[in-house]
Order: structure tokens, then sequence, then C-alpha cells
């Protein structure tokens, strides 16, 4: 399961230096999928995007820090629990009830982030 950053947000910005993904953007910020990761060239992900890895996306929240489902693993492979929750001081950060996966999907995603 991704983890989301709900409406609660307070824009305090501890949470994106924190993933190894660069899933968090600021809200309003484009983000790429070779941001943070090895990906290059032409990229489907798993819910379906295809795009250059370099090519800008839309901001998926203009008001509050958002995750990208696409690029968070939870952690897996990198930390015992999603650092992002773990320093959020309003206890934004939580599971994605929309976007469900296992252990191993995660950790299927990690490696396809980073070859």
């Amino acid at each position: 399961m991704a983890i989301k950053i709900t409406d609660e947000c307070i824009n305090c910005g501890a949470c994106e230096p924190e993933c190894p993904n660069n899933a968090i953007y600021e809200g309003g910020q484009e983000w790429r999928f070779s941001d943070g990761t090895d990906l290059k060239g032409g990229v489907t992900s798993k819910t379906g995007i295809f795009a250059d890895a370099d090519d800008a996306q839309e901001p998926l929240d203009y008001d509050v820090y958002y995750i990208v489902t696409d690029k968070c693993t939870e952690c897996k492979g990198f930390h015992e629990e999603p650092q992002c929750a773990a320093v959020c001081p309003v206890d934004c950060c939580v599971p994605d009830e929309d976007h469900v996966e296992t252990g191993e999907e995660l950790l299927e995603k990690k490696a396809f982030l980073h070859l």
C-alpha cells in the first residue's frame, strides 16, 4: 500500500527529504519519474502511465505536499517503516487504501525504480 498525504498537512516539508525514491513533492511542483530514481527513457508505471522518465508530470496537488503512488514503496528495502510517516509532526502521512500493495509488490517497485 502506498502512503498518501492528507489535507491535514501543514506544509512543513519534513517528509520530502526522507523519501528514498523522491516520491514526495511540494504542492504545485511538477514531478518526474527520473527524480531520485535510475529510470531513463520510456517508462510504463504500474498504474499505466506511459511517459519519458524526464518528462515533467502535472502536480497531483496544488495546496499541500503529495506522494506519487507510482514511486512510493513505503520505504521497503530501505527502512523498516515509511520515513515520511515517522517524521510527520501532524501524522498526515497515512496508508492509501486506494493503492494497496503487498510487501513483495513494493519490493518489485523498488527494483523497477532503482535498476
